[in-house]
């Protein structure tokens, strides 16, 4: 059985909403970084960042949040949650994943550090201004490459659209402003889907304490 090592408010949401949307059976096992879970040798084994998530499935130790999704989607292709190798949709696919992680989040990864991630010597809150306008650019790049379409690639849901609605819901979170009405309702209808719901109740039920 596959082993998700999560926490609730972190990056790990989105490969537990892959998970759910694919419907897979998975174990959740809560790793408390507030209270030094990932400096663990046993976590530590796993992922020497101390990071989340990581996937265990067999052999196989994965981290970074979009690696795990392609990795399920590629595991169960006839969930049609990626685009085949070697078509145009699955370059598309590609963009769209990097700009997640190369663009999209990484003014609210600034931001997260320089609020309480790094140690408070190092850090800059006269970036955080800066970091709000990197993501209004980057989520402009995103509505452009939305435009009219339901769905970022092709005429179904993907892992790039979980990445991205993921994002998206981070920034309002956190109470960044982009201002961009399409990517609202875009964001409500990938946060109505039933497994988004599932995970979401998941980690209300950590955050609860339990493990």
């Amino acid at each position: 059985m596959k082993t998700l090592y999560g926490m609730p408010h972190t990056r790990s949401f989105r490969a537990l909403w892959a998970l759910e949307e694919i419907g897979v059976d998975y174990r959740y096992q809560l790793v408390d970084l507030g209270k030094g879970g990932g400096q663990t040798p046993e976590f530590q084994a796993l992922n020497p960042a101390g990071k989340l998530p990581v996937l265990v499935d067999g052999d196989l130790v994965l981290s970074e949040s979009a690696a795990i999704c392609t990795y399920l989607a590629e595991c169960y292709p006839h969930k049609d949650f990626i685009p085949e190798p070697g078509t145009a949709d699955r370059a598309r696919y590609n963009q769209w994943c990097f700009f997640v992680l190369a663009e999209l989040e990484q003014p609210l990864w600034t931001m997260a550090k320089h609020k309480f991630a790094l140690p408070k010597k190092y850090r800059v809150r006269e970036v955080l201004e800066t970091a709000a306008f990197e993501f209004t650019r980057a989520a402009q790049v995103l509505d452009a490459g939305l435009a009219e379409r339901y769905f970022l690639v092709g005429t179904s849901f993907s892992m790039a659209d979980l990445l991205v609605a993921h994002t998206l819901n981070w920034a309002r979170t956190f109470k960044v402003k982009h201002g961009i009405a399409r990517l609202d309702d875009y964001l409500e209808r990938m946060t109505q889907r039933q497994a988004w719901q599932r995970a979401l109740a998941i980690e209300t039920e950590k955050a609860g304490g339990s493990t």
